[in-house]
């Protein structure tokens, strides 16, 4: 097992939904942006709250449901699909004695803010899921806030559904038989013909899933086990982000400039009137491979 966090970078490749240069578009703004109002420890996904409990114990509470929900403690290895910067990786080796956890992302910058504190037992790949080859079966399989990524806005129905039913075979083909996979993503409560022009500034290339989607793609290769819809829990993660950005708005604007800070806070005030409004909706979802 690795004694350092390693870094292995692939060659982009163009593919439905949102490109490296995409996502770079957006999370490679600079970590210490992010980190002022996403909080220390970097997760930049909606939390699970219990009570007035605060972001910070909400989101580690959100890390532990996905573990538990693919079957991941005690795992010999993991697989991440889009895998930020590293909280979930550190999560399931240092508190649920994982042996080896490998995570994708798109982002350079995430992946070197994950190598700036290494973790044995962590390795981070920048890296798109459909280029991956896995040593051997993955125990499990965890995706958190990278499916609204699997295809952009413009799509045929048709073509939309096949990227979707890739990414299933894909975690299908990758799984020990048995295995389990979790998700976490943003869907459309109805089909949308309009899309802000500030959301496809913010996520370039991206477009949701309709709330169905991802359990037909899924349904020849997996059986759904799980499914809740947390839209409340996402608004209260988004308005204390908005607060949090508000409190640091000045060193926020030294960081990234004044036009980028107005549109997250237009971002994140827009995304939450969303979820207030049931426009879009927070899935949690675990399968088990048939």
């Amino acid at each position: 097992m690795s004694q350092t966090t390693a870094i292995q970078t692939a060659a982009p490749s163009r593919y439905p939904g949102s490109s490296q240069e995409g996502i770079e578009a957006h999370y490679d703004l600079g970590n210490e942006f992010f980190r002022l109002w996403i909080g220390p420890d970097m997760i930049y996904s909606c939390a699970l709250f219990e009570g007035d409990e605060d972001l910070a114990s909400a989101q580690v509470r959100k890390l532990d449901h996905h573990i538990e929900a693919a079957g991941a403690p005690g795992a010999s290895s993991v697989l991440e699909i889009g895998c930020g910067w590293g909280a979930l990786m550190r999560r399931l080796v240092t508190h649920w004695r994982v042996k080896r956890v490998v995570g994708l992302t798109l982002s350079p910058a995430q992946a070197s803010w994950i190598h700036q504190s290494p973790v044995p037992g962590v390795e981070v790949r920048v890296e798109n899921w459909r280029d991956h080859r896995a040593e051997k079966p993955y125990d499990a399989v965890i995706s958190v806030a990278a499916f609204e990524a699997f295809a952009h806005v413009g799509m045929e129905p048709a073509d939309k559904l096949q990227a979707y039913r890739d990414f299933f075979d894909f975690c299908h083909s990758v799984l020990v038989d048995g295995g389990r996979l979790s998700i976490q993503t943003i869907a459309y409560v109805k089909p949308r013909t309009y899309v802000p022009p500030l959301i496809s500034e913010i996520f370039p290339e991206s477009e949701l899933p309709l709330t169905w989607e991802p359990i037909a793609a899924a349904e020849e290769k997996f059986e759904l086990l799980a499914l809740r819809n947390d839209s409340d829990h996402y608004y209260r993660t988004l308005r204390q982000w908005d607060k949090n950005l508000a409190t640091c708005r000045n060193e926020a604007v030294s960081l990234v400039g004044e036009a980028k800070v107005l549109d997250f806070q237009k971002y994140l005030r827009t995304s939450a009137f969303g979820f207030k409004r049931n426009q879009i909706c927070l899935l949690r979802m675990s399968f088990a491979k048939r």
